[in-house]
């Protein structure tokens, strides 16, 4: 029976078949990130040249306190996140992004320094959008292609949203104060019907449940139970993605730096042309997953997916090193790289993790776990390039890190692999 409380458009999207639902979601979601995200990192195309306080750059100031309101965030909506109600997650949305303008307002008007304390405010109700919006499309039959959607429109809005906020301050004169607040003013109304059309997607079917197993909020006793039955790959997997999220940041804050370091400073579309076929391409290789039924041999594509992305960076950096590409195409290998890694933690991965062990539970509870200590990775490098290897360059030290990156994190993602494997033959048996 239809109840009379469903809007007409989530009755039809309930009777639709599976294509035509998928793209509903898929660009509904991907459009409402997209603008979300907007919000956030427009101001990463400012480069606050020669300002500093207390023998620190301005930007790094602003970086920092903007990351550190993110990962306070992230420890906050491990029980946020993982107990919110369903119905409350538009609702949600709406004031965390109306906050993270507020900020960008009073950022403009408060004089430097004091402006700092703004990118706090900005960046901790951004910091909990994400689990809300994935909120809509985990536990189905398709989330490959719907969590794919969602997580390359932060590839693609990161690239988007710098070129937005160039052509602010080069075509339209908008000061680098400024510059964030009027890009929120860009996005606003798509924000708003995106964010009323993802409301309308139905919840998970009795066949998604079946599939994906069912998902429901998880108390403190559930969430505890949870971490000391997998705490070994828990430990695994988040130290990998801690240096994906460290690397992730630091490449979207000061890309604007790296590309002045490259030459390429006043080409104000470079983000966008690198971008773009790196979102392409992840979308395709992450929604193909959703054709593997099994979902434990799903997880361990998944662990392999990573692996090949750390190596991924590493390579591209030796050629690039080495002369044999230019800085453009260097930039798309890493990004590559980079978000065949990071786009698994956002979204397949945990999914995959739940349903292969039969948890009833939810994504946003162990993502939000993740989230919380890789933002504390990414703070940790900002003060370790601002303190420690203040000798390096944006581009040397953006090298070493590749480095890094690749040996560590394959040696992790790795041993969480294996430990996911073994942990899974023992429960079957």
């Amino acid at each position: 029976m239809v109840s009379l409380n469903k809007h007409p458009l989530t009755e039809k999207l309930e009777r639709s078949n599976g294509f035509w639902f998928t793209l509903y979601a898929s660009i509904s979601a991907f459009c409402l990130y997209t603008c979300i995200y907007a919000f956030r990192k427009t101001f990463s195309a400012a480069t606050f040249d020669d300002i500093a306080y207390a023998g620190i750059s301005y930007k790094v100031w602003l970086v920092t306190f903007q990351v550190v309101g993110y990962a306070m965030a992230k420890f906050f909506g491990i029980k946020f996140i993982a107990e919110l109600k369903a119905h409350k997650r538009t609702s949600g949305i709406l004031l965390m992004v109306l906050i993270a303008a507020l900020a960008w307002l009073l950022f403009a008007i408060v004089p430097a320094p004091y402006n700092i304390i703004f990118l706090f405010m900005n960046g901790f109700p951004l910091g909990l959008v994400w689990g809300m919006v994935f909120g809509y499309l985990e536990g189905r039959r398709m989330t490959e292609v719907l969590g794919a959607s969602l997580s390359v429109s932060f590839i693609f809005s990161a690239g988007l949203c710098r070129s937005v906020g160039a052509y602010l301050m080069r075509d339209w004169g908008v000061s680098e104060t400024w510059m964030p607040f009027a890009a929120c003013g860009v996005f606003i109304v798509p924000l708003l019907i995106f964010l009323w059309l993802l409301d309308k997607v139905p919840p998970p079917s009795a066949v998604d449940e079946a599939l994906r197993t069912r998902r429901q909020p998880m108390d403190a006793a559930q969430r505890a139970h949870f971490v000391k039955t997998f705490l070994p790959g828990i430990v695994l997997f988040v130290l990998a993605y801690m240096l994906l999220t460290a690397f992730r940041d630091f490449r979207e804050n000061f890309a604007s730096d790296v590309w002045k370091s490259l030459g390429y400073g006043n080409v104000a579309g470079i983000y966008t042309q690198t971008e773009t076929p790196v979102s392409i391409l992840v979308l395709i290789i992450m929604g193909s997953i959703m054709l593997i039924k099994n979902n434990k041999t799903a997880l361990m594509v998944n662990h392999l997916i990573i692996i090949v992305g750390m190596l991924l960076i590493g390579g591209g950096t030796l050629l690039f090193e080495q002369k044999l590409i230019e800085a453009p195409m260097w930039m798309i290998l890493i990004g590559i790289g980079l978000y065949l890694g990071y786009v698994p933690f956002n979204s397949i991965f945990f999914d995959r993790l739940i349903a292969a062990f039969r948890y009833v539970g939810t994504v946003g509870f162990i993502m939000y776990v993740a989230d919380a200590f890789g933002y504390l990775g990414s703070v940790s490098v900002l003060f370790l390039k601002e303190f420690s290897y203040t000798q390096l360059s944006w581009v040397e030290f953006f090298i070493s890190a590749g480095y890094a990156i690749c040996i560590a994190g394959t040696l992790l993602i790795t041993g969480s692999m294996i430990y996911f494997h073994r942990r899974h033959k023992q429960l079957q048996s």
